[in-house]
């Protein structure tokens, strides 16, 4: 009687090489701490500070780049570090208020495949390849957010802002809409489609101001610190520790 055989194992595949996607990304992680020891390092002791943003695309000379680079002087000479985005536009007259004035002026560069190009006033400047790393920088080290007219980056720092204040991720700080005709539209969807459907509570709208004169901005930024000091508190600082 013939023995019925099992069945051989399939003969084991060879070890297949390392992944190298796999060290390109754990050196990426590397790379983003990196970015976030760096920026921590080079602007812990610019505070307080207040960051500007608004468009990339905004000439020299028009209404906009003249009223941020004036309050950017404001704030300059009050006594305040001004951070920008770091290239043309609103944050190049951002840093050009400040780079005459008496306080720092900084750029968060971001390497993008066109439209940024450092611009030449900036006391302090720091690259980053990464969004997410360069805007924990702007929430971090900021006192206030003042925002002019700008596109979809400058939608997405005011938003940014707004949520993480909201959820209490981050601590409470002024956040500035400048030039009130062009916001008067999103102000009132706001208004009249996230508050009246219940998407955010009506006091979440009181997050947003909007002021429209220079020294006004620098005003209600000491205002709103007058009765509790720019330094984080030691809870405020612990929130900042988990962005």
């Amino acid at each position: 009687m013939d023995l019925i055989k099992s069945p051989s194992p399939p003969p084991t595949a060879p070890a297949s090489p390392t992944d190298p996607w796999q060290g390109r990304e754990a050196w990426r992680v590397l790379m983003i701490m990196s970015e976030f020891i760096e920026a921590s390092e080079r602007l812990n002791s610019v505070r307080p500070s207040v960051s500007i943003f608004g468009s990339a695309r905004t000439p020299p000379g028009h209404p906009y780049y003249k009223l941020a680079e004036e309050i950017a002087r404001e704030l300059s000479d009050a006594g305040f570090g001004v951070i920008s985005g770091g290239g043309p536009g609103i944050m190049e007259a951002a840093n050009k208020g400040a780079y005459f004035g008496k306080s720092p002026s900084i750029g968060l560069n971001i390497q993008l495949p066109h439209e940024q190009r450092a611009n030449p006033y900036q006391n302090i400047s720091q690259t980053f390849r990464h969004f997410f790393a360069r805007k924990v920088a702007f929430v971090k080290f900021s006192s206030a957010y003042v925002v002019m007219p700008g596109g979809f980056g400058t939608l997405d720092e005011l938003m940014e802002a707004a949520t993480l204040v909201q959820t209490k991720k981050s601590r409470k700080i002024p956040i500035i809409l400048v030039h009130e005709p062009f916001w008067r539209g999103m102000l009132a969807w706001f208004k009249q489609t996230l508050v009246s459907e219940g998407m955010i509570n009506p006091e979440d709208m009181d997050l947003i101001r909007v002021i429209d004169q220079p020294k006004a901005v620098v005003q209600a930024i000491f205002d709103h610190y007058e009765k509790r000091g720019f330094e984080p508190s030691a809870s405020e600082r612990e929130i900042l520790l988990h962005l």
